[in-house]
């Protein structure tokens, strides 16, 4: 990997620069730099249609079945075709998939725009156009995953990762209270057309990037001769196929819980859009301390064996407190426990996960990720969907938590150890 060249810049600039690279050594890299100011705006918008996304189908359905839907849409394409797309990834420049996906999402979140500005907008088009998202996604979170090792290499690889989760969720803090305010006040188009012009910082920051000569690969296998290759890769090493295993049950059913959240602020606490934009804001603060300390300072295996146990302890606490919550205020401070060991929890996973596999497989590998991590949201988002209907709010988020508490008590009991990086 090329080293960066140096910073051309004012002396309190540069120093700012040394500083920031001695605590967060990923932001040494030009690239990274890059990519981080590029994900930083495109992620505002992200949340800020997210969060306008729940309250217009909530809005026009009054169903928390429907916001399972929505989420069963969005999340379907990427079960199905993140495996697929590792393998892809393993063999395309990552940057040039990226390049597409994310200009195939500003053109989604423009569409989305334009008819709700128009008064046009259904549910039923709303389900579609998520559906294209999690397509797009299938391609553009594995390439994304797997990109950071280009750009920082793998001795600064945690420490992205972890600044990577904290981008997503400075976003998390910033897009829902910008959201909750102008879906209150214009409602929900100018959330969707801004979420579009963000898109632009993030092909801007790529195509701006200064990447190294690709190394020769040898000729890669047949798609569905390398799909099984990274399948029987992962299945031979307990430590990565315990890690997936256990990453797609929490966030198929522990993480899916926060579909519920326009229910509980419009039906259980009898509140509007920015209260709705206060519970997610509050999960985002939680978060981003979490990724900001795991950024900070590197950790030992031992360490983060910990940090996985204690991460997800403190997130199934959260999710318990957020069901018994008696009010608003209370709700918003156990969500704050719940996205900062959330983040503990998932940023260690995926940490270990890179540092364990062989860069060879590392597409398949964050293919398979991503359907642990994403694409299992349709079963717990319509399953959870339809147990608040049927039974309430409360008792659905105290089912999330149910599993995540066992999948906390599995975790500290089986996985004693994680083994060393495996060979292919």
């Amino acid at each position: 990997m090329l080293e960066d060249r140096p910073v051309r810049a004012a002396d309190g600039t540069a120093a700012r620069l040394r500083w920031l690279g001695g605590g967060f050594p990923a932001l040494r890299h030009r690239n990274f730099r890059l990519f981080a100011a590029g994900q930083g705006i495109s992620l505002i918008g992200f949340w800020m249609q997210s969060v306008a996304q729940g309250w217009l189908v909530y809005r026009l359905s009054g169903s928390a079945l429907q916001l399972g839907a929505v989420a069963f849409a969005a999340y379907l394409p990427i079960l199905c075709l993140a495996p697929v797309a590792g393998v892809v990834v393993d063999r395309m420049p990552r940057r040039q998939v990226m390049l597409v996906t994310q200009t195939g999402l500003m053109l989604l979140a423009l569409a989305l725009g334009l008819v709700a500005a128009a008064g046009t907008v259904t549910v039923p088009l709303v389900i579609a156009l998520a559906a294209g998202v999690g397509l797009l996604s299938a391609f553009d979170v594995p390439a994304r995953q797997a990109f950071l090792v280009e750009m920082v290499g793998s001795a600064d690889l945690p420490g992205a990762i972890a600044l990577n989760s904290s981008l997503f969720n400075t976003a998390r803090v910033v897009g829902p209270a910008l959201a909750g305010s102008l879906v209150g006040a214009v409602g929900e188009a100018p959330c969707f057309l801004l979420n579009a012009a963000s898109y632009v910082a993030v092909i801007a920051a790529l195509a701006a990037m200064r990447l190294p000569p690709a190394a020769p690969r040898p000729a890669p296998p047949a798609l569905a001769d390398g799909l099984r290759s990274g399948i029987r890769y992962v299945w031979r090493h307990p430590s990565l196929r315990n890690l997936l295993l256990l990453l797609g049950v929490i966030s198929g059913f522990g993480i899916q819980y926060q579909v519920l959240m326009p229910v509980f602020a419009r039906t259980v606490f009898g509140a509007g859009a920015a209260e709705y934009g206060l519970l997610l804001t509050a999960a985002g603060l939680g978060a981003l301390a979490s990724g900001l300390g795991l950024a900070w300072r590197e950790s030992s295996r031992a360490q983060q064996r910990r940090n996985l146990v204690l991460g997800l302890a403190v997130f199934t606490a959260g999710v318990l407190g957020v069901a018994l919550s008696p009010s608003l205020p209370a709700a918003v401070a156990c969500q704050a426990f719940a996205g900062f060991g959330m983040i503990r929890y998932t940023a260690t996973t995926n940490t270990l996960l890179q540092l364990i596999v062989d860069d060879r497989f590392r597409g398949r590998v964050m293919g398979l990720h991503t359907v642990m991590f994403l694409g299992m949201g349709p079963v717990g988002g319509l399953a959870l969907g339809a147990l608040a209907d049927a039974w309430g709010a409360r008792l659905a988020a105290a089912v999330s938590g149910g599993v995540s508490l066992a999948g906390a008590v599995w975790l500290a009991l089986r996985l004693r150890r994680l083994g060393p990086p495996p060979a292919a």
